[in-house]
């Protein structure tokens, strides 16, 4: 296990680098979760064969993806969904990767931007009226969204030390006192200390995730509320 890790220092450099992106999220693992393992990923093969039935390259960033830790669903499917490479799929213009978890919205590539080897990210919801649907603009860099992806999943994790607090009026701004890391997420704010993770979501709840019961009691104490398992 990874016995020291600096995620604001870390997190400021793996967000304009494909290659630190990939190094933060074997370390953020291997501190948060378990260590990546040979095997964690899918294989070449595996996405050779997603590309030949989709008639397409993926982007190197999504392949790179894939092969360093598509099968840890801890890092990638508490919640939304990676999908496998044998269910990407073309939607309108874009190559879906990524589903939320109740098929509220969907994330993907456009096709346009799959020569690039890290291209940003669209996201498209799910509508009622089905002729109001449309890609919009979401992450930077399949880089960041990936980044993005496996500290969300981290603080939703159904095992370990992990909470949740639904946030009132009153209460907003109430992560102040821990320090803010950079920007990475759409409307969510990240605050990290040694043992404790917090994602603010759009100023409504807070998802947290400790590496030890007593640094969760310390986060609970200090930061009162109804805590859902506390």
């Amino acid at each position: 296990m990874t016995e020291t890790f600096d995620i604001h220092t870390r997190l400021s450099e793996a967000l304009p680098s494909r290659a630190e992106a990939w190094q933060f999220v074997a370390d953020f693992a291997a501190y948060w979760q378990q260590p990546l393992q040979p095997g964690d990923g899918w294989s070449v093969e595996e996405a050779e064969a997603a590309e030949r039935r989709l008639g397409l390259v993926l982007p190197a960033a999504l392949r790179e993806a894939y092969l360093l830790l598509g099968h840890r669903t801890d890092l990638t499917s508490n919640h939304d969904t990676l999908l496998k490479p044998d269910e990407l799929h073309v939607v309108d213009g874009a190559l879906v990767y990524r589903v939320e978890n109740q098929g509220a919205a969907s994330w993907g590539v456009l096709l346009a931007d799959l020569d690039d080897d890290n291209p940003g990210t669209v996201m498209r919801p799910d509508l009622a009226d089905k002729s109001q649907e449309q890609w919009d603009a979401w992450e930077s860099s399949l880089t960041v969204a990936c980044v993005e992806m496996v500290m969300s999943e981290a603080v939703l994790f159904a095992g370990g030390f992990t909470d949740f607090l639904e946030l009132d009026a009153d209460e907003a701004g109430v992560v102040g006192q821990f320090r803010e890391l950079p920007a990475v997420g759409r409307d969510v704010r990240w605050f990290a200390k040694a043992d404790v993770l917090i994602r603010e979501l759009d100023g409504f709840c807070l998802n947290v995730r400790a590496r030890t019961e007593e640094a969760l009691d310390q986060l609970r104490e200090s930061v009162p509320g109804d805590w859902l398992e506390g």
